[in-house]
């Protein structure tokens, strides 16, 4: 059985792993889809698609698990759910069951004929990308909440650096358009 995962996984994180080992304790293989691939550089969507890739599939190899028993896709987003599944469908092997957390996509695969189960969740209090890129804008312990090569991986390409610089950039903006409101209310 081979089953389909979707997630943003910005970053990846030791949830993320946990919860692909559980998955890959029900199927024989499992099709990692890395979500929103069109997005980086931003605060909530920082890395690219590539990143995360190499993020997930070292962090897989760190932790045992041969990559005969994962594929690692990127998946752009489309502006049609209607056909979201058939685009899913289009990128990747046939798949037979889907986990998913997310009520959307649960509802559309479920409309598709797909069995869908919501993921395993493992400690989902502590482990989010959200915060993790937190700790990282704040020089808290960001590493303990990554494996080892995630960590090293966001060293490589000076992630809590492009971090730090976006949500400067993005201060700034937000600072903008509150002046220019200010100054048509004026």
């Amino acid at each position: 059985m081979r089953g389909l995962l979707v997630g943003r996984m910005q970053p990846f994180h030791q949830g993320h792993l946990e919860v692909i080992k559980r998955i890959l304790e029900e199927v024989d293989e499992l099709i990692i889809c890395i979500g929103s691939a069109q997005l980086s550089h931003s605060l909530r969507d920082p890395f690219t698609a590539g990143e995360r890739i190499m993020m997930v599939t070292k962090a897989l190899s760190e932790n045992g698990i041969p990559a005969s028993r994962y594929y690692v896709i990127p998946v752009q987003d489309i502006e049609c759910n209607a056909v979201w599944v058939a685009h899913i469908e289009m990128l990747t092997p046939p798949f037979d069951k889907v986990y998913s957390g997310n009520p959307l996509v649960q509802r559309l695969f479920q409309e598709a004929g797909y069995q869908v189960t919501a993921p395993p969740l493992y400690s989902r209090e502590k482990y989010s990308g959200t915060t993790v890129r937190e700790r990282m804008l704040t020089d808290s312990d960001w590493e303990s909440l990554v494996p080892g090569a995630v960590a090293e991986v966001i060293k490589e390409i000076k992630g809590v650096e492009r971090l730090k610089h976006l949500s400067r950039k993005e201060l700034s903006e937000v600072l903008e358009d509150a002046c220019e409101d200010h100054n048509r209310q004026i």
